[in-house]
């Protein structure tokens, strides 16, 4: 059983107008940002009795109450994981990860993650917070992260993020045939019911996602997407909420849908396409100390590949039976 701590403060007043994980950062120092949040968002913070969101503004004197989970501290361990390096300098990694790749330790997964690949590789990211990974990718979505080597260079780039610096794009392949690009600016927020999940709700984080077609075919659309905000799920929920969820998608993808008239090997290919059609295909940067511009790129994996092939080719082929 999670041992726990209850700290009670009143928030002083000439903290009015900050928001509440701003404010208490600032009051509790010894713990992280990110762990403030993640008490906030779990229900372990409550302002004046109620649960909040961490962007909530204050205006002074409210009541807080944090639970602070008092867990056994574990010690991430180097594997000898393979990793595709894309470019390396003293400052920073840009690695290309695989599907299947989980990024971070935790529930399900307590090793054989890119942490323990990172500790493997460069024993000194051991002193950074999640062994210097800025940014993160599900598992099942491949491409590029940009990883950190000492403390100051981690934070520039978290503050890069923060202040939307960082270009990230990527290619996914998703259901229907989408008629022109176009922007989704649609709030995320936990799933009511399920909170392994992510669903768009009034009220949650804003999270604005842009996309452009590439190339149509008879069922499904080749699309590039930027992110403007970077929240968990969000390319994966924009476009289950567009009704055109990626292919593969296991938890926001809905029912198989195989177009009609469709070849063996199409319905084959995508019965098999077990992860979502998501690539990190693009990540784009200035030097944070020399401000030199960098870019690097990474072609969509095997799979993905043959998968925009086959369903090019039956594009083709119909188009010819009409013919």
């Amino acid at each position: 059983m999670t041992e726990s701590r209850v700290h009670n403060l009143v928030i002083p007043s000439d903290q009015a107008g900050y928001r509440l994980d701003q404010v208490l950062a600032r009051l509790f120092p010894q713990f992280s940002r990110s762990r403030i949040k993640q008490w906030i968002e779990s229900g372990d913070v409550l302002l004046d009795g109620q649960p909040t969101r961490p962007r909530q503004k204050l205006t002074g004197g409210e009541q807080v109450l944090i639970r602070e989970s008092l867990e056994p501290r574990t010690v991430d361990r180097p594997q000898h994981i393979p990793l595709e390096i894309v470019d390396e300098s003293d400052d920073f990694l840009v690695i290309n990860k695989p599907v299947g790749l989980v990024v971070h330790p935790g529930a399900g997964n307590p090793d054989g993650t890119l942490v323990n690949a990172l500790l493997n590789f460069d024993a000194r990211l051991e002193a950074l917070p999640r062994a210097g990974i800025v940014h993160r990718l599900d598992k099942g979505t491949s491409g590029l992260l940009v990883v950190a080597r000492d403390a100051e260079i981690q934070q520039q780039f978290s503050d890069m993020l923060a202040r939307r610096e960082i270009i990230r794009e990527y290619q996914a392949v998703c259901l229907g045939v989408l008629t022109a690009g176009g922007t989704v600016d649609q709030p995320l927020d936990r799933h009511r019911n399920d909170r392994r999940k992510m669903a768009v709700r009034p009220g949650g984080r804003n999270a604005v996602t842009h996309y452009r077609v590439i190339e149509r075919f008879r069922g499904h659309s080749h699309v590039r997407v930027n992110l403007e905000t970077g929240r968990t799920h969000q390319i994966r929920v924009h476009f289950a909420y567009l009704r055109h969820a990626l292919i593969g998608d296991p938890v926001y993808g809905g029912r198989l849908a195989i177009p009609a008239g469709a070849s063996e090997e199409l319905a084959d290919t995508l019965r098999n396409f077990s992860h979502q059609a998501l690539h990190a295909g693009r990540l784009a940067l200035s030097h944070p100390r020399s401000g030199k511009a960098l870019d690097w790129g990474a072609e969509v994996p095997v799979d993905f590949a043959a998968l925009i092939q086959v369903l090019r080719e039956d594009a083709a082929n119909r188009n010819g039976a009409r013919r």
